[in-house]
Protein backbone atom coordinates (compact mmCIF):
# COMPACT_ATOMS: atom_id res chain seq x y z
CA UNK A 1 0.00 0.00 0.00
CA UNK A 2 1.26 3.47 -0.91
CA UNK A 3 0.79 6.21 1.70
CA UNK A 4 1.43 9.91 0.95
CA UNK A 5 2.65 11.06 4.36
CA UNK A 6 3.40 9.40 7.68
CA UNK A 7 3.77 11.60 10.77
CA UNK A 8 5.56 10.08 13.75
CA UNK A 9 5.07 11.34 17.32
CA UNK A 10 8.12 10.11 19.20
CA UNK A 11 7.14 10.31 22.86
CA UNK A 12 9.11 9.45 25.97
CA UNK A 13 7.34 6.06 26.30
CA UNK A 14 5.36 5.49 23.08
CA UNK A 15 5.94 6.22 19.40
CA UNK A 16 2.73 6.77 17.40
CA UNK A 17 2.57 6.89 13.59
CA UNK A 18 -0.38 8.54 11.80
CA UNK A 19 -0.98 7.90 8.09
CA UNK A 20 -2.51 10.40 5.64
CA UNK A 21 -3.48 10.11 1.98
CA UNK A 22 -4.73 12.64 -0.57
CA UNK A 23 -2.58 15.39 0.96
CA UNK A 24 -2.18 17.04 -2.46
CA UNK A 25 -5.93 16.91 -3.21
CA UNK A 26 -9.11 18.62 -1.96
CA UNK A 27 -10.09 15.52 0.06
CA UNK A 28 -7.21 14.46 2.33
CA UNK A 29 -7.88 11.42 4.52
CA UNK A 30 -6.60 10.11 7.84
CA UNK A 31 -6.27 6.38 7.18
CA UNK A 32 -4.87 4.85 10.33
CA UNK A 33 -2.56 4.78 13.31
CA UNK A 34 0.12 2.44 14.63
CA UNK A 35 2.10 2.51 17.86
CA UNK A 36 5.06 0.86 19.57
CA UNK A 37 7.25 1.47 22.63
CA UNK A 38 9.85 4.24 22.12
CA UNK A 39 13.41 2.90 22.03
CA UNK A 40 15.54 5.87 23.18
CA UNK A 41 17.12 3.81 25.97
CA UNK A 42 18.20 1.13 23.48
CA UNK A 43 20.25 3.83 21.77
CA UNK A 44 18.26 3.94 18.52
CA UNK A 45 14.81 5.55 18.32
CA UNK A 46 14.27 4.20 14.77
CA UNK A 47 13.69 0.68 16.20
CA UNK A 48 10.49 1.94 17.89
CA UNK A 49 9.63 4.01 14.83
CA UNK A 50 9.83 0.94 12.57
CA UNK A 51 7.78 -0.97 15.17
CA UNK A 52 5.03 1.68 15.00
CA UNK A 53 5.02 1.50 11.18
CA UNK A 54 4.73 -2.31 11.44
CA UNK A 55 1.81 -1.86 13.89
CA UNK A 56 0.15 0.48 11.33
CA UNK A 57 0.63 -2.13 8.57
CA UNK A 58 -1.11 -4.74 10.73
CA UNK A 59 -3.94 -2.33 11.64
CA UNK A 60 -4.55 -1.62 7.94
CA UNK A 61 -4.32 -5.35 7.08
CA UNK A 62 -1.76 -4.72 4.32
CA UNK A 63 1.10 -6.98 3.23
CA UNK A 64 3.51 -4.05 2.98
CA UNK A 65 3.56 -0.26 3.26
CA UNK A 66 5.40 2.32 1.19
CA UNK A 67 5.31 6.01 2.07
CA UNK A 68 6.26 9.19 0.24
CA UNK A 69 7.23 11.38 3.21
CA UNK A 70 7.87 10.90 6.91
CA UNK A 71 7.58 13.92 9.25
CA UNK A 72 8.03 13.84 13.02
CA UNK A 73 7.39 15.50 16.36
CA UNK A 74 9.43 14.50 19.38
CA UNK A 75 9.30 14.77 23.14
CA UNK A 76 11.71 11.86 23.60
CA UNK A 77 15.18 12.11 25.15
CA UNK A 78 13.76 14.50 27.77
CA UNK A 79 12.11 16.74 25.16
CA UNK A 80 13.57 20.18 24.44
CA UNK A 81 15.36 21.26 27.64
CA UNK A 82 16.04 24.98 27.90
CA UNK A 83 17.31 27.57 30.36
CA UNK A 84 16.28 31.21 29.98
CA UNK A 85 18.20 34.26 31.24
CA UNK A 86 16.80 37.82 31.17
CA UNK A 87 17.14 41.14 32.96
CA UNK A 88 13.90 41.89 34.87
CA UNK A 89 11.72 38.89 35.75
CA UNK A 90 8.37 40.49 34.85
CA UNK A 91 9.69 41.87 31.56
CA UNK A 92 12.46 40.32 29.46
CA UNK A 93 12.80 37.07 31.43
CA UNK A 94 9.03 36.47 31.22
CA UNK A 95 8.94 37.34 27.49
CA UNK A 96 11.80 34.94 26.78
CA UNK A 97 10.04 32.23 28.80
CA UNK A 98 6.81 32.74 26.78
CA UNK A 99 8.76 32.34 23.52
CA UNK A 100 10.43 29.15 24.73
CA UNK A 101 7.21 27.57 26.04
CA UNK A 102 5.33 28.46 22.86
CA UNK A 103 8.00 26.67 20.82
CA UNK A 104 7.43 23.51 22.84
CA UNK A 105 10.35 23.69 25.26
CA UNK A 106 10.55 22.30 28.77
CA UNK A 107 12.02 25.12 30.82
CA UNK A 108 14.31 23.93 33.59
CA UNK A 109 15.50 27.35 34.81
CA UNK A 110 14.64 31.04 34.48
CA UNK A 111 16.91 33.76 35.89
CA UNK A 112 16.65 37.54 36.06
CA UNK A 113 19.68 39.80 36.47
CA UNK A 114 23.34 38.82 36.56
CA UNK A 115 24.14 35.12 36.80
CA UNK A 116 25.78 33.94 40.02
CA UNK A 117 28.20 31.04 40.49
CA UNK A 118 25.34 28.87 41.81
CA UNK A 119 23.30 29.67 38.68
CA UNK A 120 26.18 28.61 36.42
CA UNK A 121 26.60 25.38 38.38
CA UNK A 122 22.87 24.69 37.95
CA UNK A 123 23.10 25.29 34.16
CA UNK A 124 25.92 22.73 33.97
CA UNK A 125 23.88 20.20 35.98
CA UNK A 126 20.77 20.70 33.80
CA UNK A 127 22.70 20.14 30.53
CA UNK A 128 20.15 22.10 28.46
CA UNK A 129 19.68 21.54 24.70
CA UNK A 130 19.46 25.32 24.12
CA UNK A 131 20.21 28.43 26.21
CA UNK A 132 18.21 31.62 25.58
CA UNK A 133 19.79 34.94 26.63
CA UNK A 134 17.62 38.09 26.64
CA UNK A 135 17.69 41.37 28.55
CA UNK A 136 17.40 45.09 28.01
CA UNK A 137 14.91 47.03 25.93
CA UNK A 138 16.27 48.09 22.53
CA UNK A 139 18.77 50.92 23.18
CA UNK A 140 18.40 50.36 26.93
CA UNK A 141 20.50 48.49 29.51
CA UNK A 142 23.34 46.49 27.92
CA UNK A 143 25.73 45.21 30.56
CA UNK A 144 23.73 42.40 32.19
CA UNK A 145 23.19 40.40 28.99
CA UNK A 146 26.85 40.89 27.97
CA UNK A 147 28.14 39.72 31.35
CA UNK A 148 25.76 36.72 31.34
CA UNK A 149 26.85 35.79 27.81
CA UNK A 150 30.54 35.91 28.78
CA UNK A 151 29.93 33.64 31.79
CA UNK A 152 27.85 31.17 29.71
CA UNK A 153 30.49 31.14 26.94
CA UNK A 154 33.18 30.26 29.48
CA UNK A 155 31.23 27.15 30.51
CA UNK A 156 32.20 25.70 27.10
CA UNK A 157 28.97 23.69 26.83
CA UNK A 158 29.01 23.27 23.04
CA UNK A 159 25.24 23.79 22.70
CA UNK A 160 23.23 26.33 20.66
CA UNK A 161 22.83 29.78 22.23
CA UNK A 162 20.02 32.14 21.16
CA UNK A 163 20.35 35.86 21.85
CA UNK A 164 17.06 37.81 21.80
CA UNK A 165 17.81 40.95 23.81
CA UNK A 166 18.80 44.62 23.28
CA UNK A 167 19.57 45.06 19.56
CA UNK A 168 22.65 47.17 20.41
CA UNK A 169 24.36 44.06 21.82
CA UNK A 170 24.12 41.89 18.72
CA UNK A 171 27.66 42.50 17.41
CA UNK A 172 29.05 42.19 20.93
CA UNK A 173 27.39 38.76 21.25
CA UNK A 174 28.92 37.58 17.98
CA UNK A 175 32.31 38.72 19.28
CA UNK A 176 31.87 36.89 22.63
CA UNK A 177 30.94 33.54 21.09
CA UNK A 178 33.37 33.77 18.14
CA UNK A 179 36.07 31.77 19.91
CA UNK A 180 33.77 29.16 21.48
CA UNK A 181 32.25 25.98 20.08
CA UNK A 182 28.66 27.06 20.90
CA UNK A 183 26.68 28.08 17.83
CA UNK A 184 25.10 31.53 18.26
CA UNK A 185 21.71 32.52 16.80
CA UNK A 186 20.88 36.23 16.93
CA UNK A 187 17.15 37.11 16.88
CA UNK A 188 15.02 40.25 17.27
CA UNK A 189 14.49 41.39 20.87
CA UNK A 190 11.65 39.51 22.64
CA UNK A 191 10.81 42.68 24.62
CA UNK A 192 11.91 45.64 22.44
CA UNK A 193 9.84 48.34 24.20
CA UNK A 194 7.97 48.66 27.48
CA UNK A 195 4.70 46.70 27.29
CA UNK A 196 5.55 45.25 23.87
CA UNK A 197 6.08 41.50 23.37
CA UNK A 198 7.77 40.14 20.25
CA UNK A 199 7.97 36.39 20.89
CA UNK A 200 7.23 34.89 17.45
CA UNK A 201 10.73 35.39 15.86
CA UNK A 202 12.39 33.66 18.85
CA UNK A 203 9.76 30.90 18.87
CA UNK A 204 10.47 30.12 15.20
CA UNK A 205 14.23 30.03 15.71
CA UNK A 206 13.93 27.74 18.77
CA UNK A 207 12.05 25.21 16.62
CA UNK A 208 14.63 25.45 13.82
CA UNK A 209 17.49 24.99 16.30
CA UNK A 210 15.68 22.05 17.94
CA UNK A 211 15.33 20.35 14.56
CA UNK A 212 19.01 20.85 13.74
CA UNK A 213 20.24 19.56 17.07
CA UNK A 214 17.67 16.94 18.21
CA UNK A 215 19.29 14.38 15.91
CA UNK A 216 22.41 14.49 18.11
CA UNK A 217 20.42 13.52 21.24
CA UNK A 218 20.95 10.03 22.70
CA UNK A 219 19.08 7.44 20.64
CA UNK A 220 18.09 10.03 18.00
CA UNK A 221 21.21 9.94 15.77
CA UNK A 222 19.70 7.66 13.08
CA UNK A 223 16.30 9.37 12.92
CA UNK A 224 17.35 11.68 10.07
CA UNK A 225 17.94 8.59 7.89
CA UNK A 226 14.20 7.93 8.02
CA UNK A 227 12.54 11.33 8.53
CA UNK A 228 12.31 13.34 5.30
CA UNK A 229 10.70 16.57 6.58
CA UNK A 230 10.75 18.71 9.72
CA UNK A 231 11.10 17.39 13.30
CA UNK A 232 9.58 19.76 15.88
CA UNK A 233 8.85 19.44 19.62
CA UNK A 234 5.45 17.78 20.15
CA UNK A 235 3.97 20.65 22.28
CA UNK A 236 5.21 23.14 19.66
CA UNK A 237 3.36 21.13 17.00
CA UNK A 238 0.12 21.34 19.03
CA UNK A 239 0.62 25.13 19.22
CA UNK A 240 1.08 25.30 15.41
CA UNK A 241 -2.22 23.41 15.00
CA UNK A 242 -3.99 25.69 17.51
CA UNK A 243 -2.82 28.86 15.73
CA UNK A 244 -3.93 27.51 12.34
CA UNK A 245 -7.35 26.56 13.70
CA UNK A 246 -7.83 29.94 15.41
CA UNK A 247 -7.54 31.67 11.99
CA UNK A 248 -10.43 29.50 10.77
CA UNK A 249 -12.89 29.28 13.71
CA UNK A 250 -11.91 31.96 16.26
CA UNK A 251 -10.48 32.20 19.79
CA UNK A 252 -9.76 28.86 21.44
CA UNK A 253 -7.90 26.87 24.07
CA UNK A 254 -6.44 23.40 23.61
CA UNK A 255 -5.89 21.13 26.63
CA UNK A 256 -3.71 18.02 26.65
CA UNK A 257 -3.73 15.95 29.83
CA UNK A 258 -0.87 13.45 29.67
CA UNK A 259 0.65 10.85 31.97
CA UNK A 260 3.26 13.25 33.35
CA UNK A 261 2.13 16.81 32.49
CA UNK A 262 -0.89 18.88 31.49
CA UNK A 263 -0.42 21.43 28.69
CA UNK A 264 -2.77 24.35 28.00
CA UNK A 265 -2.46 26.32 24.75
CA UNK A 266 -4.58 29.44 24.25
CA UNK A 267 -4.84 31.54 21.10
CA UNK A 268 -6.82 34.71 21.88
CA UNK A 269 -6.18 38.42 22.17
CA UNK A 270 -8.68 38.77 25.02
CA UNK A 271 -11.21 41.55 25.44
CA UNK A 272 -10.52 45.26 24.94
CA UNK A 273 -11.91 45.93 28.40
CA UNK A 274 -9.35 43.64 30.09
CA UNK A 275 -6.49 44.71 27.80
CA UNK A 276 -6.99 48.30 29.00
CA UNK A 277 -6.32 47.31 32.63
CA UNK A 278 -3.61 44.64 32.06
CA UNK A 279 -0.49 45.29 34.13
CA UNK A 280 1.82 43.52 31.63
CA UNK A 281 1.32 42.35 28.03
CA UNK A 282 0.47 38.72 27.20
CA UNK A 283 1.20 36.92 23.90
CA UNK A 284 -1.77 36.07 21.66
CA UNK A 285 -0.57 32.44 21.54
CA UNK A 286 0.39 31.22 25.02
CA UNK A 287 1.37 27.80 26.36
CA UNK A 288 1.70 26.72 29.95
CA UNK A 289 2.88 23.29 31.04
CA UNK A 290 2.09 21.94 34.49
CA UNK A 291 4.83 19.46 35.34
CA UNK A 292 3.09 18.26 38.52
CA UNK A 293 -0.25 17.38 36.89
CA UNK A 294 -0.41 14.02 35.12
CA UNK A 295 -2.73 11.01 35.33
CA UNK A 296 -0.06 8.29 35.32
CA UNK A 297 3.53 9.28 36.24
CA UNK A 298 2.32 12.19 38.41
CA UNK A 299 -0.94 10.58 39.50
CA UNK A 300 -0.05 10.79 43.23
CA UNK A 301 0.35 14.61 43.01
CA UNK A 302 -3.20 14.91 41.67
CA UNK A 303 -4.56 12.47 44.29
CA UNK A 304 -2.92 14.59 47.03
CA UNK A 305 -4.59 17.73 45.67
CA UNK A 306 -8.02 16.12 46.04
CA UNK A 307 -7.33 14.03 49.18
CA UNK A 308 -7.66 10.23 49.39
CA UNK A 309 -10.70 10.28 51.71
CA UNK A 310 -12.55 12.87 49.66
CA UNK A 311 -11.76 10.97 46.44
CA UNK A 312 -13.05 7.66 47.87
CA UNK A 313 -16.22 9.38 49.15
CA UNK A 314 -16.88 11.13 45.81
CA UNK A 315 -16.39 7.96 43.75
CA UNK A 316 -18.18 5.62 46.17
CA UNK A 317 -15.33 3.09 46.49
CA UNK A 318 -11.93 2.78 48.19
CA UNK A 319 -9.36 4.31 45.82
CA UNK A 320 -6.26 3.03 47.67
CA UNK A 321 -5.98 -0.19 45.54
CA UNK A 322 -6.14 1.96 42.38
CA UNK A 323 -3.38 4.24 43.66
CA UNK A 324 -1.16 1.26 44.58
CA UNK A 325 -1.75 -0.57 41.28
CA UNK A 326 -2.30 2.25 38.78
CA UNK A 327 -2.36 1.25 35.10
CA UNK A 328 -1.41 3.54 32.17
CA UNK A 329 -4.69 2.71 30.36
CA UNK A 330 -7.83 2.21 32.52
CA UNK A 331 -10.02 -0.77 31.57
CA UNK A 332 -12.60 -1.48 34.31
CA UNK A 333 -15.49 0.83 35.19
CA UNK A 334 -13.89 1.82 38.51
CA UNK A 335 -10.46 2.43 36.90
CA UNK A 336 -12.12 4.71 34.33
CA UNK A 337 -14.02 6.67 37.03
CA UNK A 338 -10.77 7.08 39.00
CA UNK A 339 -8.87 8.45 35.98
CA UNK A 340 -11.80 10.70 34.97
CA UNK A 341 -11.75 12.36 38.40
CA UNK A 342 -7.95 12.84 38.20
CA UNK A 343 -8.34 14.30 34.69
CA UNK A 344 -11.02 16.74 35.91
CA UNK A 345 -8.67 17.94 38.67
CA UNK A 346 -5.76 18.29 36.24
CA UNK A 347 -7.90 20.22 33.71
CA UNK A 348 -9.40 22.67 36.22
CA UNK A 349 -6.08 23.31 37.98
CA UNK A 350 -4.09 23.75 34.74
CA UNK A 351 -6.64 26.14 33.19
CA UNK A 352 -6.87 28.17 36.40
CA UNK A 353 -3.06 28.51 36.45
CA UNK A 354 -3.05 29.47 32.75
CA UNK A 355 -5.79 32.10 33.10
CA UNK A 356 -5.31 35.61 34.43
CA UNK A 357 -7.36 37.28 37.13
CA UNK A 358 -8.75 40.67 38.11
CA UNK A 359 -7.55 42.31 41.31
CA UNK A 360 -9.02 45.28 43.17
CA UNK A 361 -6.45 47.83 44.30
CA UNK A 362 -7.17 50.55 46.86
CA UNK A 363 -5.23 53.83 46.56
CA UNK A 364 -5.56 57.51 47.34
CA UNK A 365 -8.02 57.96 44.49
CA UNK A 366 -10.20 55.07 45.70
CA UNK A 367 -10.73 51.58 44.33
CA UNK A 368 -9.52 50.50 40.90
CA UNK A 369 -9.40 47.18 39.02
CA UNK A 370 -6.27 45.77 37.40
CA UNK A 371 -5.78 42.54 35.46
CA UNK A 372 -2.83 40.16 35.45
CA UNK A 373 -2.21 37.22 33.12
CA UNK A 374 -4.04 35.75 30.16
CA UNK A 375 -7.62 36.78 29.42
CA UNK A 376 -9.66 33.74 28.28
CA UNK A 377 -13.08 35.42 28.43
CA UNK A 378 -13.36 35.69 24.62
CA UNK A 379 -12.64 31.99 23.99
CA UNK A 380 -15.36 30.35 21.84
CA UNK A 381 -13.97 26.78 21.74
CA UNK A 382 -12.38 24.44 24.29
CA UNK A 383 -10.58 21.56 22.55
CA UNK A 384 -9.38 18.32 24.13
CA UNK A 385 -6.44 16.39 22.72
CA UNK A 386 -4.05 13.78 24.17
CA UNK A 387 -4.93 10.36 25.55
CA UNK A 388 -7.24 11.27 28.45
CA UNK A 389 -9.35 13.96 26.73
CA UNK A 390 -9.83 11.99 23.51
CA UNK A 391 -10.58 8.56 25.02
CA UNK A 392 -12.36 8.89 28.38
CA UNK A 393 -16.19 8.51 28.26
CA UNK A 394 -16.83 11.76 30.24
CA UNK A 395 -14.26 13.90 28.36
CA UNK A 396 -16.86 16.46 27.21
CA UNK A 397 -18.43 16.82 30.68
CA UNK A 398 -14.95 17.29 32.17
CA UNK A 399 -14.18 20.21 29.84
CA UNK A 400 -17.64 21.73 30.40
CA UNK A 401 -16.75 22.19 34.10
CA UNK A 402 -14.15 24.87 33.17
CA UNK A 403 -16.76 27.61 32.72
CA UNK A 404 -18.34 26.82 36.13
CA UNK A 405 -15.05 26.91 38.01
CA UNK A 406 -13.34 29.65 40.01
CA UNK A 407 -14.35 32.40 42.39
CA UNK A 408 -15.42 35.01 39.83
CA UNK A 409 -12.10 36.88 39.65
CA UNK A 410 -10.43 34.47 37.17
CA UNK A 411 -10.48 35.40 33.47
CA UNK A 412 -11.91 32.02 32.41
CA UNK A 413 -14.01 31.12 29.34
CA UNK A 414 -17.69 31.97 29.74
CA UNK A 415 -20.77 29.70 29.67
CA UNK A 416 -21.82 28.81 26.12
CA UNK A 417 -18.38 27.89 24.76
CA UNK A 418 -18.34 24.91 22.40
CA UNK A 419 -16.49 21.76 23.46
CA UNK A 420 -14.60 19.93 20.70
CA UNK A 421 -12.61 16.67 20.86
CA UNK A 422 -9.67 15.69 18.66
CA UNK A 423 -11.33 12.31 18.07
CA UNK A 424 -8.54 10.91 15.89
CA UNK A 425 -5.88 12.19 18.35
CA UNK A 426 -3.90 13.74 15.48
CA UNK A 427 -3.56 17.41 16.47
CA UNK A 428 0.22 17.31 17.06
CA UNK A 429 0.73 15.42 13.78
CA UNK A 430 -1.33 18.02 11.91
CA UNK A 431 0.73 20.82 13.47
CA UNK A 432 3.90 19.50 11.85
CA UNK A 433 2.01 18.60 8.65
CA UNK A 434 0.70 22.20 8.43
CA UNK A 435 4.25 23.49 7.91
CA UNK A 436 4.09 22.04 4.39
CA UNK A 437 0.39 21.26 3.76
CA UNK A 438 -1.68 23.99 5.42
CA UNK A 439 -5.03 23.46 3.64
CA UNK A 440 -4.96 19.67 4.01
CA UNK A 441 -4.07 19.97 7.70
CA UNK A 442 -6.97 22.32 8.34
CA UNK A 443 -9.46 19.98 6.63
CA UNK A 444 -8.16 16.96 8.54
CA UNK A 445 -8.31 18.90 11.82
CA UNK A 446 -11.91 19.99 11.28
CA UNK A 447 -12.87 16.42 10.42
CA UNK A 448 -11.22 15.06 13.61
CA UNK A 449 -13.00 17.78 15.65
CA UNK A 450 -16.34 17.09 13.96
CA UNK A 451 -16.79 20.60 12.50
Amino acid sequence: MKIDVLVAEIGSTTTVVNAFNGIHTDSPKFIGQGQAPTTVLEGDVTVGLKGAIESLRQALGEESIEYGELLATSSAAGGLKMTVHGLVYDMTAKAAKEAALGAGAIIHMVTAGKLRRTDLKKIEDIKPNIILIAGGLDYGERDTAIENAEKIAELGLNIPIIYAGNCENQDEMREIFKSYSSRLYVVENVYPKVDMLNVEPTRRVIQEVFEEHIIHAPGMTKVRDMVTGPIIPTPGAVMEAAKLLKEEIGDLIVIDVGGATTDVHSVTEGSEEINRILLAPEPEAKRTVEGDLGVFVNMRNVVERIGVEKLSKELGFDVVPYIENHKPIPKTEEEIKFVERLTLEAVLTAVERHAGRVRRLYGESGKKSVAEGKDLTQVKFIIGTGGALTRLPKRVEIMQQITRYGKGVELLPKEGVKILVDNNYIMASLGVLSKEYKEASLKLMKESLGI
